[in-house]
C-alpha cells in the first residue's frame, strides 16, 4: 500500500502527539478531531492540499461548531458540505459533553467564524479549485477545549507547561506543512495564529501576516469581514 501524502502523515503525527498530552481543570473535555474526525479531515488533506501555494491561512483551534463537526478547519457544516463538496463518517470523542454533541454532518448549528470564512473563500474565487490554487486552510491547534459548564477554554489561556507540551507537537506539526506545501505567505487568523507562526517559522523567508479573526465577537469582523480580509491580505501582497 503506499503511503499517504505527506500532509495526512503530518495531520496524523499531531494527532498521535496530542493525544499523549493531559490537561489539567478547568478544562474538563477536549476534543481531537484529527482522531473522531479523521475520514473528513484525511479527504480535506487528499483533495485540496497542494504545494505551490501562494498563502496558507491559519487558524488558533477547533470551534465546537465547525471542524469539532466536521474536521476541516473552520468547517462550518454546510459550507464543507455544499461548497467544498467533502462528507464522510464521524465517530464520537473518547469524553463527550453533554452540551456539546459531535453529530458529525448532522450538525444544525452554524459556526460564524467558519461560514464567514469559507463564504469569503466561495464569493471571492466561485469554485474551490480556484481558492485551493492560491491558498490552504489550516488550524495551528487541532484540539477543542472546554469547561464543565460547556463553555470554550482557548489554547492561549493554558498554563505554561502545558502550553508548551502542545505547543511544540503545533509547531513541528506548522513547520512541517509549510514545508510541504512551499507558501509564498503564510497568515494568521488572528493575532494568537500570528504569533505562533513568527515562533514556528523563525527561517522563514516569506511573508508572515495576519488578517482580522471573522468571530461574531469581533465588533470589526461584524461590520464587514470579506471586505477587510481582502484589505489586508493584499496590504501583504497578495494578489487575488
Amino acid at each position: 500500500m503506499p503511503s499517504p501524502p505527506l500532509p495526512v502523515q503530518i495531520a496524523r503525527r499531531l494527532s498521535d502527539a496530542c493525544d499523549a498530552l493531559a490537561f489539567a481543570p478547568p478544562i474538563t473535555h477536549t476534543y481531537n478531531p484529527l482522531v473522531y474526525a479523521r475520514l473528513p479531515h484525511e479527504l480535506y488533506l487528499r483533495t485540496y492540499a497542494r504545494a505551490g501555494v501562494e498563502a496558507l491561512l491559519v487558524g488558533m483551534n477547533p470551534g465546537p461548531w465547525g471542524m469539532a463537526q466536521t474536521g476541516v478547519p473552520f468547517g462550518e457544516v454546510s459550507m464543507v458540505r455544499d461548497w467544498l463538496g467533502i462528507v464522510a463518517p464521524v465517530d464520537k470523542p473518547a469524553l463527550e459533553h453533554p452540551k456539546r454533541p459531535i453529530e458529525g454532518f448532522a450538525c444544525t448549528r452554524s459556526e460564524v467564524s467558519g461560514a464567514r470564512l469559507w463564504g469569503w473563500a466561495r464569493d471571492q474565487f466561485q469554485t474551490p479549485k480556484r481558492f485551493f490554487s492560491q491558498f490552504f486552510v489550516h488550524n495551528y491547534c487541532p484540539l477543542c477545549f472546554m469547561e464543565q459548564s460547556s463553555r470554550n477554554f482557548t489554547p492561549d489561556k493554558l498554563p505554561r507547561a502545558e502550553q508548551t507540551l502542545l505547543f511544540d507537537a503545533c509547531d513541528q506539526a506548522l513547520a512541517a506543512l509549510v514545508d510541504a506545501l512551499k507558501p509564498k505567505a503564510v497568515v494568521g487568523v488572528g493575532a494568537f495564529a500570528e504569533s505562533r507562526i513568527r515562533v514556528a517559522l523563525p527561517e522563514f523567508h516569506g511573508t508572515i501576516g495576519r488578517i482580522l479573526h471573522p468571530s461574531p465577537a469581533s465588533p470589526a469582523a461584524n461590520r464587514g469581514w470579506a471586505e477587510a480580509a481582502n484589505r489586508e491580505l493584499r496590504a501583504l501582497g497578495l494578489r487575488f
